[in-house]
């Protein structure tokens, strides 16, 4: 069980750990609220992290691009605070309007991303997810 801010987060649900870091959404494994928070290993190895997962994310969900994106504080769209890396696949026209993702990780669009407007995903389909990325990883788990 790790924490995330004040959400727990089971091992069934996690696919990447690092020295420091988990996951797609890229957490550091002890609970810091900002960038400035963490040591520099644990900055270092949250990008490296970020790294490591794009380029599986990439592959698994055959997209062209990343956009990888830390809301560094609440005035920023941090919603839980608990220093956090979206990596989120792109491919040609996944928005009309290539910034809009932008609205919709600070809460501004009608699809929200990371928010309580949004259905949350079950634990089932977090698992599912986890378990088809998960071999990607085993020589780093």
């Amino acid at each position: 069980m790790y924490q995330f801010g004040p959400h727990k987060i089971t091992d069934s649900q996690v696919f990447f750990k690092s020295k420091y870091c988990l996951d797609v959404l890229v957490i550091s494994r002890r609970v810091a609220p900002r960038v400035r928070d963490l040591s520099d290993e644990e900055a270092t190895d949250m990008m490296l992290s970020a790294k490591s997962i794009g380029n599986v994310v990439e592959n698994a969900y055959e997209c062209t691009s990343l956009t990888t994106v830390i809301q560094d504080g609440p005035q920023a769209g941090q919603t839980v605070p608990h220093v956090h890396m979206h990596v989120i696949p792109r491919k040609v026209g996944d928005w009309a309007n290539n910034d809009d993702i932008y609205d919709e990780l600070a809460g501004k669009s009608k699809i929200r991303v990371d928010n309580e407007e949004r259905l949350p995903r079950s634990e089932q389909e977090m698992k599912e997810e986890a378990d088809m990325l998960r071999p990607f990883f085993i020589s780093t788990n």
